[in-house]
């Protein structure tokens, strides 16, 4: 479809149609916990945002050894078969 010359859209169709555009009502506002110190609303995922993700510190200095030693090992087909298994839709 072509798009007149001109204002378009759901404004231009009500003015054609002759009717009078009316303003909207004011949204409620929402309740919201904030912080005292910094006025930033706080809610439970933005609190789990903040810890962040947890790490295994044990984990991590255990790779970066190895990879350092150079007996860090790729098992380049389980990355594959993982990168497939997750790619496909779930039957």
């Amino acid at each position: 479809m072509i798009n007149a010359v001109g204002p378009t859209g759901i404004p231009r169709a009500i003015e054609l149609r002759g009717e009078s555009v009316g303003k909207s009502e004011p949204v409620a506002k929402v309740d919201s916990t904030t912080s005292e110190a910094s006025g930033a609303i706080t809610t439970p995922a933005a609190e789990l945002a903040a810890q962040g993700a947890p790490i295994d510190s044990a984990k991590v200095a255990e790779i970066r050894a190895a990879i350092a030693n150079g007996t860090y090992k790729i098992d380049a087909k389980a990355i594959a078969e993982r990168m497939i298994a997750l790619d496909l839709p779930k039957a």
